[in-house]
């Protein structure tokens, strides 16, 4: 059985009080929904879960949000929040593409992009979570200070990613093609179910630390 073809997983989710089922109508308010005023991470394309999991384990005063498309994915995730539940973490099932519709000018402080979908037709370049197009939402609803920190294995989706940062104005403050052997950049690193799996075929770890810089921009329309 594929893993995005489970049956009941939509109404799994529906269920669960981690996920957000409306997250429209969360937009500027998600401080109020974890009852805090603790910065906000997400990471888009969570898959699982373990890595965000494992940074709302070490750092409960920060709130992580874990944006997931497909549903049956999502569910694995809620598996392991059901065996060891976090107060600190809450799911959306949401394309990429709607973020500026989920979260408000300046509410993300950090955005975690890990071994994202290389989406290796030219043809689906603006699909890349690191395009310039997705570059433009990140803009919009990270904080002035905020960052995005992307990780791969893919060497091409890496150089493309470094050369959409900086056309769309952003400034690279971190930079590895090792990141294992990286001792400051590697310093503090939680490790993904793809790391882990990567790493261990000897592939070396991609990662890039971007921070958003100038005036914000209007957000592409969806598409």
């Amino acid at each position: 059985m594929r893993l995005r073809n489970i049956p009941g997983s939509r109404e799994a989710i529906a269920a669960s009080r981690w996920c957000i089922q409306e997250p429209e109508k969360a937009k500027g308010s998600w401080r109020d929904i974890f009852g805090n005023g603790n910065p906000i991470h997400i990471e888009i394309g969570m898959g699982k879960g373990q890595f965000l999991m494992r940074l709302a384990e070490k750092n409960p005063h920060i709130n992580y949000i874990g944006i997931e498309k497909y549903s049956s994915v999502l569910l694995r995730a809620l598996q392991k929040m059901e065996e060891a539940p976090l107060e600190n973490i809450c799911f959306i099932r949401m394309d990429a593409e709607d973020l500026c519709l989920a979260f408000a000018q300046g509410e993300v402080n950090r955005i975690y992009l890990n071994f994202s979908d290389p989406w290796p037709k030219d043809r689906h370049a603006k699909r890349r979570l690191t395009s310039r197009q997705f570059f433009s939402r990140y803009h919009v609803i990270l904080e002035k200070d905020g960052i995005v920190e992307f990780k791969t294995d893919n060497e091409a989706l890496f150089d493309f990613s470094l050369d959409e940062a900086a056309a769309a104005g952003w400034r690279l403050d971190g930079v590895t093609r090792d990141l294992h052997h990286d001792a400051g950049m590697n310093e503090g690193n939680v490790m993904t179910e793809y790391e882990e799996r990567f790493s261990a075929l000897g592939n070396p770890i991609h990662k890039l630390v971007a921070s958003r810089s100038g005036d914000i921009p209007m957000a592409p329309e969806r598409g």
